[in-house]
This record gives structure tokens, sequence and C-alpha cells, in this order.
């Protein structure tokens, strides 16, 4: 086993604050530090509103430009894309973010791997609108077999490693997929582009 991975936390409640920091202590694999030092930071808050989205663009902003796990005691409709596209590259409910989800988010966050429970992921779909026509880039064989195969996987919840080790490919490969997708049919993320997939009865 390597280093732990050095995480930092930002609440705007101290309470919140220290039951974060005490569910990380738990995680062998982490090791909490003060946020400018961190490569992941985990964003706890009750509600996501401008001040918490604009705290996870500042976060972001830093020099050394830390992955952000968001953790909410609440998400309305149309936050989670919301928080996605202020960068979160993870985010969990605050009943569900114990020592072993939490540390999955965080590790994931780290490999630049976003991860969104499957409640969530319904959220976006909600929030995308209808899917696109027959005769749009979703259409027939838009996407190669290839594409189906890791997006699957995506909606799976498994992570890049996961997904390559799954198909035999390398986790570039897998990389290069799934930004080729959000790229070509202009989408925000890997969560964006499960929800259209989904939504066009591709997956």
């Amino acid at each position: 086993m390597g280093a732990p991975l050095p995480v930092g936390v930002v609440a705007l409640d101290p309470v919140l604050e220290a039951g974060t920091r005490s569910t990380l202590l738990a995680c062998p694999e982490l090791e909490v530090c003060e946020p400018e030092d961190a490569r992941v930071v985990v964003l706890t808050v009750d509600r996501l509103g401008p001040d918490e989205l604009d705290t996870v663009r500042l976060t972001r902003a830093h020099l050394h430009r830390p992955a952000v796990v968001l953790v909410a005691g609440v998400l309305a409709p149309g936050d989670v894309l919301h928080a996605l596209a202020a960068g979160a590259r993870g985010l969990l409910l605050r009943r569900e973010a114990d020592a072993s989800r939490l540390g999955e988010a965080v590790l994931a966050a780290a490999r630049d791997d976003c991860t969104l429970p499957l409640d969530l992921l319904e959220q976006v779909l909600d929030s995308t609108g209808p899917a696109p026509p027959a005769s749009g880039g979703w259409a027939g064989n838009a996407l190669t077999d290839r594409e189906r195969s890791v997006l699957r996987l995506v909606a799976d919840g498994h992570e890049t490693a996961e997904i390559a080790q799954r198909l035999a490919y390398s986790q570039r490969t897998v990389t290069t997929v799934v930004h080729d997708i959000t790229q070509r049919f202009r989408l925000r993320n890997r969560a964006h582009a499960v929800a259209y997939a989904l939504r066009a009865g591709l997956l």
C-alpha cells in the first residue's frame, strides 16, 4: 500500500466539519490534512445554494486544483447538475456517507472518476430534458460497441480501473472513450453521458 491520500474538509458549519473529519479518520487509505495541502477536498453542506456552489468553484480554483467531493444533507431537483457543472467530482447524501462510501468517493475523485449514486443519477435524468430525436447524434450506430460497453459499466457505478479490467482495456483507453463521447455530443461529464444514453434507450 502506498502513502495515504491527503484529503481536506471544508464545511460552513463546524459540527458538520467535525463529523466529516471523524468519518474520514476511519479510512486508513486517507490522511486528513488542511484543504490547501489536499488532493481531494470533501465539502459538507446542509443544502446546496449559491454560496455552496461558489465554495466548490473556489476550491477547484486553488493552485493545486484539488478534486471536490460534495456531501449534502438534501439535494433539491437540479442540484446534481449544478454541482457537477461547478466542478464536483463526487456527490453523496450525508445519510449515506459512511466511512466506506465516502472513502470510495474520495479515492475515485483522486483518480478523476465521478461518483454518483443511482438515486442521484435519476435527478440527472430528470434534468436533461427529452431524449434526442432518432435522427440526432445518438441514433442507430452513433455509439460503437466499445462505447456502449464502457457506458454500461459507468452506469453500473464501476470506476475507470474496474472498467479497464473487465473489458481488458487500459485505463487510458477507458478515459479516452468517455472523453470522446462527452466531447462529441457536447455533454457535461460521464454522468450526463449515461443519462442521455439511458433516455435514448441505448443502455
